[in-house]
Order: C-alpha cells, then structure tokens, then sequence
C-alpha cells in the first residue's frame, strides 16, 4: 500500500509537470523506475503503459478547456505512433547492459534538455526555423515517438519546443496538443513491447501508484497550463533527472567513494537550487513586464 502512495505521489508531480510544461512525465517515471533496478526494456514498457490512462485523461481535459489544434495533433500523432512502435521494436532487441547505459545517457540529455530550456533559455535540441509549416509536423512526431519509446521519456523534450517554433499557437495549446498526441504514441509504444514480450516484468504495484496520482492531477494540470511558474519547476524536473542518471552512467565508467558521490549530490542539488530561483526572478520580472499597461504619448 505504502509502495502505491509512494509512486502515486510521484506519478502526480510527474503530471502536474507535464501537464503544465509538455514535457516530464516519461523521462520522471523512467528515471525513477531505472534507479529501482528495473531493466531498461520494462522500465520503458511500465512507463508507457502508465501513460495509456494518463495521458488519455490529460488529453480529454486540454481538449475541454481549448488547448488544441486538431490538425497538428493527428500530423503529429500519426507519425509519433509508427516511431514510438520502431523504438520499441529497437529497444526489445539489444542488450540488457547496453540498453541500460544507453537509456540513461538519452533521459540524462533530455534533463539537461529541460535543465538548459527552463534555467537558462537555451534549446540544445536544434528545431526548424521556418514559421508555421506542416512539413516539419510529421518528422518531429517520428522522431519524438522513436526517442520516447527507446529512452522510457522524451515525446515532450522533442516535441513541444519543436512545435514552438514551427507553429504560431501560444504555449498552452503546444503543451495541450503535445499531450494528447502522447495518448496515440503511448498505445504503439505499448504495443511494440507486447510483441516484445518486455511487458512479462513489468513491476505492476509502482505503475498502479503512477496511473492514480497521474490521472488525478491531470485535469488539475490542464487547468494550470500558462499559470505556474514554469521556469523554476523545469530546472528542478531536469536537475534531478541530471543527478539520477548521471549515477548510472558514472557507475559504468568508475566506483567512486561514497564520500565523494555523496559531496557531490550535495554541490549539484545547490547549484540546480540556485539556478531554480534564478530563473524564478527572471521569469516573474518578464511577466510582470508583459503586463505592465502601456504609457501613452503626452500630448504636445
């Protein structure tokens, strides 16, 4: 029971994170499930088939409060499904121990994807800059969909600051679009590990804890989507996922003493801190700027 309020609280903040960013949900819950031990192809399956009701009720609730574009959604979605079912296909057929290193190197670039885009406005991830056009959709989807299903995350790192840039729409609907296009790529991910036979493992108490906490916060998310503080939530989301993963692909290469694992635990922790509340500052300064009335002219 505790095992489930655990991962259900986690679940929750995942999608809270998701749900109001467009990215966290999957590369939180791989993260997390890969420090446990889990093997890399079942961590992944767990993870997306904790995302089948998630992001199904996440995608209902954007969709009631307006934050969609259903054209983009099905150029995008289409072609994130047949990626996502490729990526799973991948991942199933290589070796435990490279899919274990490699998994953690792709979810600890995509926390320093989120880390380097919240904390300091820099994309690492290059995205098209030709306005709003549909040729670019369906590439971001298949790439988006093939990096989630092999790195157990990653559909919102690719996807929403793509579609950023080669759209005209407001945040909210990015992020509303974004999360309803992963309910598409979740099935085929899912799908791709059924034929697999990754899903035989699957630790299925901590995917129940992550489909409740999930599904409850979800329609809250939906609602909160443009309202929190965005900037300083990201920089903790891509911290931690930095800091777990970068455990294990240090373990790869070097034992350190626990001494120094610990030391420097502790110096990353304060750094991502301060740069948290750094980019707190700067974000509420430019709201309050973006909403500061207008001076007009004096007449002469």
């Amino acid at each position: 029971m505790w095992l489930v309020a655990a991962f259900a609280l986690a679940g929750g903040l995942a999608q809270l994170v998701d749900g109001t960013l467009g990215m966290g949900f999957g590369v939180t819950s791989a993260t997390v499930l890969l420090a446990l031990g889990v093997a890399p192809a079942t961590a992944s399956a767990a993870t997306h088939a904790a995302k089948l009701p998630t992001t199904l009720i996440s995608g209902l609730s954007h969709w009631r409060v307006g934050n969609i574009d259903k054209a983009i959604l099905i150029r995008v979605a289409v072609p994130g499904a047949i990626g996502g079912f490729l990526g799973a296909v991948v991942l199933t057929s290589i070796s435990l121990a490279a899919a274990k290193s490699g998994m953690a190197a792709l979810l600890l670039f995509f926390g320093a994807v989120i880390l380097m885009r919240f904390g300091f406005g820099l994309r690492i991830i290059p995205t098209p800059k030709s306005g709003h056009t549909a040729r670019w959709l369906a590439p971001i989807g298949l790439l988006g969909g093939f990096v989630d299903a092999t790195g157990g995350g990653g559909w919102g790192p690719v996807v929403t600051p793509s579609l950023m840039t080669v759209t005209s729409h407001e945040p909210r609907k990015v992020v509303g679009t974004t999360n309803a296009a992963e309910f598409a790529v979740a099935v085929s991910v899912s799908l791709g590990f059924v034929t697999g036979a990754a899903h035989q493992d699957i630790p299925w108490l901590p995917v129940l804890g992550l489909v409740l906490g999930g599904v409850i916060v979800a329609p809250i998310a939906a609602r909160l989507a443009g309202r929190l503080p965005h900037a300083p939530m990201g920089v903790m989301v891509g911290g931690l996922i930095i800091l777990v993963n970068s455990v294990v692909v240090l373990a790869a290469f070097a034992d350190l003493p626990l001494v120094l694992d610990l030391a420097l635990m502790v110096g990353w922790l304060l750094l991502v801190g301060r740069i948290a509340r750094a980019a707190w500052r700067r974000e509420r300064a430019e709201r309050l700027a973006a909403s500061a009335p207008v001076a007009e002219p004096a007449l002469v």
